[in-house]
């Protein structure tokens, strides 16, 4: 898979992932939930999606902050699959 560039990331983030902020090689977003159990739960929600697409995320966690950092590593850089996971990702913290 090709990594995209710049021109390619930005129009797509602005219009398609709003809350998703573009840092070198990779988009990131940060999460915050009421409880340490809500954020863990995002966060299996996420894993599982994450498995059947065969990519995975860079995160942290902190109690009820979840931080979420997406780039393909094969690649160098930020793929289609990174956005599809993104928007996945939107889809579960939307629910």
């Amino acid at each position: 898979m090709k990594a995209l560039t710049k021109q390619e990331i930005v129009p797509f983030l602005q219009e398609n992932l709003k809350d998703w902020t573009l840092e070198k090689n990779v988009i990131t977003r940060d999460f915050k939930f009421k409880t340490f159990v809500e954020a863990f739960s995002f966060m299996t929600a996420i894993a599982l999606e994450a498995e059947k697409l065969d990519h995975h995320p860079d995160w942290s966690n902190s109690y009820n902050k979840v931080s979420i950092t997406l780039t393909n590593h094969q690649a160098k850089g930020i793929t289609q699959l990174d956005f599809d996971l993104a928007a996945t990702i939107d889809r579960i913290f939307g629910k």
